[in-house]
């Protein structure tokens, strides 16, 4: 695997993104990469060994060379940088996964309660503020990243942000019981990611936009299609209009089966590209079919299947994907959702492998 060099092009993968061409080979796209992926891989082939790791933004050199090497024009940068900003809210250590797939302090939202229940909670919140953020990342990316390479950071997490507040019950609850509150806290949260939406298309590095926030599970959305037109999307269409207003495209990675609002994603929010795909729900292709000429598709190999599956039938998938998604432009591989960390490194490269030996 990994004979040929690919070099990165950030600028072809944008217009594939925007236009819907094609490119001159296959380009790859991920939300991220877990950090035990990362590493694997890094051991595997040395990448990084001559990096002092006592150096300012060690971390983010190390993923400069790995992303090189894999075959990535564009990485998501803050993913090991925890500091940049937060939101206070509660969660419960996993205790179930094993230890040799565990990540450091895995954690689930509580789903029952969260840490704001009443208007004295939201009053006594703190906050986060853009003039408390760290942005250094992001000026040592302007002065270090290669002209061909992007980066990015994940933002507009509207729905996720506020159902971890709440918690997803209490919120559900609190949509008709106390609307003003709820409406409030999206106003807060929604805010304050628009703000640093602007913030990001402040650096040269910061290729593209890509908001990640999961709207649906298998069989529909959270909360109801109505409520998310009325409180979240308003406040993607103001994060997808900052980016376009500085020729950014702007993504959209959400869990779940969107079917209700894929219409209003991408007529009224104006997404250039859709990110996350599960067979159970809709296999790539399938989307690629019905919204492919509307919107670019981003991933898809199913999480699930690459899991499982040995690397006959991956290279099988890889090029059957391909085949139905290439042609007609605006496709990028990659996973469905992420490279977790329990999916087998060997799958994971055989993907990709697949990917640069497809013959347009």
């Amino acid at each position: 695997m990994f004979e040929e060099r690919v070099e990165p092009n950030v600028n072809e993968l944008i217009d594939i993104i925007v236009n819907k061409g094609t490119g001159k080979r296959v380009h790859f796209i991920e939300l991220f990469l877990d950090e035990e992926i990362k590493e694997m891989v890094c051991r595997r082939y040395g990448i990084g060994a001559s990096i002092n790791p006592n150096a300012p933004f060690a971390a983010l050199q190390k993923d400069i060379e790995l992303y090189q090497f894999l075959g990535y024009d564009i990485f998501w940068v803050a993913g090991h940088h925890k500091d940049v900003f937060s939101f206070d809210m509660i969660s419960t250590e996993d205790t179930t996964t094993e230890e040799k797939q565990a990540r450091d302090n895995r954690e689930w939202m509580n789903e029952h309660v969260g840490i704001i229940q009443t208007w004295e909670d939201y009053e006594k919140y703190k906050w986060p503020r853009i003039a408390d953020v760290d942005f250094g990342m992001f000026e040592w990316m302007d002065r270090n990243l290669p002209e061909n390479m992007g980066c990015y950071d994940l933002t507009s997490h509207i729905l996720e942000i506020v159902l971890y507040l709440f918690g997803y019950e209490a919120m559900c609850y609190k949509l008709f019981d106390e609307p003003l509150l709820v409406d409030a806290v999206f106003e807060k949260v929604g805010q304050f990611y628009v703000d640093y939406t602007r913030s990001l298309c402040d650096f040269s590095s910061v290729k593209i936009i890509w908001g990640s926030d999961d709207l649906g599970f298998k069989t529909g959305t959270l909360i109801s299609a109505n409520d998310i037109r009325t409180k979240v999307l308003p406040w993607h269409k103001k994060c997808a209009q900052i980016a376009h207003e500085h020729n950014r495209p702007y993504l959209l990675h959400s869990c779940g089966n969107l079917d209700e609002i894929m219409d209003d994603l991408i007529e009224t929010v104006k997404i250039d590209g859709r990110h996350s795909y599960e067979d159970a729900i809709m296999p790539v292709t399938d989307f690629k079919k019905q919204y492919g000429n509307r919107v670019a598709v981003l991933g898809g190999i199913d999480i699930d299947f690459l899991c499982r599956a040995d690397e006959k039938a991956i290279r099988r998938r890889v090029r059957n994907t391909l085949e139905q998604c290439i042609p007609s432009g605006g496709y990028c591989l990659g996973t469905g959702n992420t490279v977790a960390n329990y999916i087998p490194v060997n799958n994971y490269l055989t993907m990709l492998d697949e990917g640069r030996r497809f013959q347009f």
